[in-house]
């Protein structure tokens, strides 16, 4: 991939932000590149995108083993698809960021594989049960056990619904609220196609592939993170 292709692609993603009432400036983009090589994740950086998200333990690790030493340093992994408990320690050393955390079991291996790492609240929102996270009802003990067992919550992340924008948008407001109410800097909503609902909800970080990369396989593509 042409990292100038990609550089130009991010700005109309901040285009995008701007133009929803959002400061680019402030609002991180996690560049996903599930689904693609790992030129995607060195055009990213060459685009100046060091926030990589991935969704699969395997297709991550592999990308990360085939980058230059000087690549892999500059950016920071974010761990974003749903995460089964025996790929913690797999994982351990290589995800800098924990997107999907969602229930306890999930809590508690993390703390011991990886002491102190940054993760975030999974909160499901869209209802469907399907691409993890947690009810927010039990989020606040979630949030609890995590911060006990020594982990830097720094945020939470939802999945937007499919449906009307009004739904979106509601889903959107309830993850800024319980961010609010529990004192979490980062609301990490928002994908390539709901992006300015997400921003107008209040999304401090978006997480975007098609609109950064092209479309992806089929495979890939419904795995809640583009």
């Amino acid at each position: 991939m042409d990292p100038a292709e990609v550089s130009q692609r991010a700005e109309r993603v901040r285009n995008r932000i701007d133009d929803a009432g959002g400061d680019p400036d402030q609002i991180a983009i996690v560049a996903v590149t599930k689904g693609f090589d790992s030129s995607a994740v060195e055009a990213a950086a060459g685009a100046g995108l060091t926030l990589i998200g991935e969704n699969y333990a395997q297709e991550m690790l592999s990308k990360l083993s085939q980058l230059q030493p000087e690549i892999r340093d500059g950016i920071q992994t974010h761990f974003i698809g749903r995460l089964q408990t025996n790929k913690v320690r797999q994982l351990s050393g290589a995800v800098d960021v924990w997107q999907s955390m969602d229930r306890m079991r999930l809590v508690a291996e993390i703390a011991r594989r990886s002491p102190g790492a940054g993760v975030f609240l999974q909160l499901d929102v869209s209802g469907t049960g399907t691409q993890g996270g947690c009810a927010v009802s039990v989020a606040p003990a979630l949030l609890a056990e995590a911060r006990q067992a020594g982990l830097d919550v720094k945020g939470c992340m939802a999945i937007g619904p499919q449906g009307p924008t009004s739904e979106i948008a509601a889903a959107f407001a309830e993850v800024t609220r319980f961010a609010d109410d529990y004192s979490l800097h980062h609301r990490c909503m928002g994908m390539s196609a709901d992006l300015e609902a997400a921003i107008k909800a209040g999304s401090t970080m978006v997480r975007i592939g098609t609109a950064l990369f092209g479309p992806r396989s089929t495979r890939v593509a419904h795995s809640g993170a583009n």
